[in-house]
Order: structure tokens, then C-alpha cells, then sequence
């Protein structure tokens, strides 16, 4: 995915409020989506950025040369401790994420340091005050443009040390007796519960599965932890571009004593094998647009990806018209399932 070269609607508006940033060490989280950052190191004292979507990491950070960049789930500070004059937050669509980025990011700022979040107003950016009432004693709109807002505010209270493990959320998962603890972080697909999507899928794979496979969008591994527990003949690969996913992931394997493979791809970017499986409940959200890129994006690229007599097997919305895609890459494909809201679909190599 090329480098998005047009400003999205939050970064035009920080644009007219640049003094905010003029030599100022600055630290930027959550949805950043676009080549903004590249200015923005220019008129700060310093910069770090920290990313929770791979694609962007990966298509900025060699141009970030003179910022501190992290793909990151729990930003530690710097090797040597450093506390920021400001705090950006582009807000994601969840305030649990917007919560959660908080605790993890104002205790790395200075005494009386800027809060500034950003946003559109689709999306909430004019709800988020009350989130900023445990560090400030106020907040202000200071600007709106292109249906987005700015929210400032300053660091003016005590500041708890921030531990990941209060922000978890496991809940039990019982499928055809498989018994799993699920682990997710906010900013997580379906965070805290079992979306019925996969529950459908779960419930109609085959009895009988071995060799290597990919679970593209894994999301908080629920769909990888249930294969690896029946089928304990099968290995598996988990990719997703999301910071908090992986990093779920990773914590859902340890909690059920299980292992796989788990690392940030963007689709099949950082894929190099052939599979026996490629298994999905593919991803048409990204931040807080409708995006189909990734799911058909995935589909069309997946046949490199299959061995010989392998099988794709995904789980989609039924609205949503894969039917097409899945023809054109493989002739032909089979329906498994449905119910009312999903479908589950099936193509062999």
C-alpha cells in the first residue's frame, strides 16, 4: 500500500494549529493514517511516534529518521527517560482505546504538559472530554474544520503508573468442548466477547486438520487457539496489523499453554511459505472507515500462498460479496454454513 500523500481530515486541521507542536517534544498515538508525521518531526524539538497499525509503521519509519518510532502495545519510554512538553492523540473509534492510550502515554509527559486530541465528529471526537477529566481540571474545543475537532487540555493532575494487566479482558470459550480463556486489549476486534461471526465458523470446520496454517487477522487468537487445541497435528502461523491484536494473541496463547508463530504482516507482506490451511475472519474496518483493501486484497494474493490441495476457509458478513473474488482466484467454491448474519466460505487449491 503506497504512502498516503493526502493529508486525512484530522491532520488538515492540526495543520492550522501548528504552534501547538513549534519546538516542542512531542509524543503521537493512536490512529495516525497518514504522511503528517513527516512535517511534524520537522517543527518539534523531538518526536516520538508510536504506531498501533503495521502498515503505517512500516511505510513511515524509514522517513521518521530524525523521531523515535515504535510499533507498540505498552510504550515504555525511551532508553533514556524522557518526559514530553505534549501528548497527539488521533482517537481511535473505541473510547476503551482512547482510555487505555491515555493511562499508557500522560505518565511520560511533563507537569502542565499539552493534551491535544483529535478527531472527527462521526466518530466522537466531541464525547472524549470526560475521558481527559482524571489529568486535567478542564478541556476545550480549540478548533473545527472538515467535520473533525481539536480538544485541548493540560496535565494538571497526578498521573498512576500505568499497568497493562488492569486494562485485560478474558472471557471463557466453550466450542464443541473445547474450553479456551480468550485475553484482549482494548482496540481489539470484538474486545471482551466472542463475536458470532467466528462462533459460526468454529462450529463448521473439518473434523480433521494437519500440517501449517495462516490466520489472517487473528485478532485476539481465538480462531488459532480452538485449531491448535483440537488439532494438535496442525502449526500455526497468526498475522494481523494491529498492535493490540498481536499482542493479544500472544497473551491468549500463553494463558491456554499453547504456541504459534505470531507477527505483524500487512496481508501477505511478510509471508514467505506455503500453507496447507489459510483460515479468516477477515478484517472490513480500518479505524474508522469501511475498508474491504485487506480482506480482498487477501483473497485475490491467497492461492500463492496455498499448497497444493489446500484449503481457504473464511467467515464473512453476508452482505458482504466475496463470492466473486473467491471464484475468479479459484473456479469455484462451497458454502459451509449460514445463519441469518454470516456465511462461511470454502475454496481448495
Amino acid at each position: 500500500m503506497a504512502i498516503n500523500s493526502t493529508l486525512s481530515n484530522p491532520s488538515q486541521v492540526l495543520q492550522r494549529n501548528e504552534s501547538l507542536f513549534i519546538d516542542k517534544s512531542i509524543l503521537v498515538a493512536g490512529n495516525i493514517d497518514d504522511h503528517y508525521p513527516i512535517h511534524l518531526q520537522t517543527i518539534a524539538s523531538s518526536s516520538t511516534f508510536c504506531f498501533n497499525d503495521y502498515r503505517y509503521y512500516e511505510q513511515l519509519k524509514e522517513q521518521l529518521t530524525d523521531s523515535d518510532v515504535h510499533f507498540t502495545a505498552d510504550y515504555q519510554g525511551n532508553d533514556t527517560p524522557q518526559k514530553f512538553d505534549l501528548l497527539l492523540i488521533y482517537i481511535p473509534k473505541a473510547k476503551t482505546e482512547i482510555e487505555y492510550l491515555l493511562a499508557n502515554l500522560t505518565p511520560h509527559l511533563k507537569e502542565g504538559a499539552g493534551i491535544v486530541l483529535v478527531g472527527e465528529k462521526k466518530c466522537g471526537i466531541k464525547s472524549v472530554s470526560g475521558l481527559i477529566k482524571p489529568y486535567s481540571e478542564y478541556s476545550n474545543p480549540i478548533d473545527s474544520a472538515r467535520h473533525c475537532s481539536i480538544i485541548y487540555a493540560e496535565l494538571s493532575k497526578p498521573v498512576s503508573e500505568f499497568k497493562q494487566q488492569q486494562w485485560i479482558k478474558e472471557y471463557p470459550l466453550n466450542i464443541n468442548n473445547i474450553s479456551l480463556t480468550i485475553v484482549s486489549l482494548p482496540g481489539v476486534f470484538s474486545f471482551g466477547e466472542l463475536d458470532k461471526g467466528s462462533e459460526l465458523l468454529l462450529k463448521n470446520l473439518p473434523e480433521n486438520l494437519s500440517g501449517q496454517g495462516l490466520d489472517f487477522g487473528c485478532g485476539a487468537g481465538v480462531l488459532s487457539c480452538y485449531l491448535l487445541k483440537k488439532h494438535t497435528q496442525l502449526s500455526l502461523d497468526l498475522i494481523d496489523v494491529n498492535v493490540y491484536a498481536l499482542a493479544s494473541a500472544k497473551l491468549t496463547l500463553e494463558k491456554n499453554a499453547l504456541k504459534a508463530n505470531v507477527f505483524a504482516s500487512d496481508v501477505f507482506s511478510k509471508v514467505n511459505k506455503e500453507y496447507d490451511l489459510l483460515l479468516s475472519n477477515p478484517p472490513f474496518h480500518s479505524g474508522q472507515k469501511t475498508n474491504y483493501q485487506a480482506a480482498e486484497g487477501f483473497i485475490n494474493e491467497s492461492a500463492k500462498f496455498l499448497k497444493k490441495k489446500g484449503r481457504l476457509t473464511i467467515v464473512a458478513n453476508k452482505f458482504l460479496r466475496y463470492e466473486p473474488l473467491l471464484i475468479q482466484a479459484y473456479q469455484q467454491f462451497s458454502e459451509d454454513a449460514q445463519n441469518n448474519k454470516f456465511k462461511v466460505l470454502s475454496c481448495l487449491k
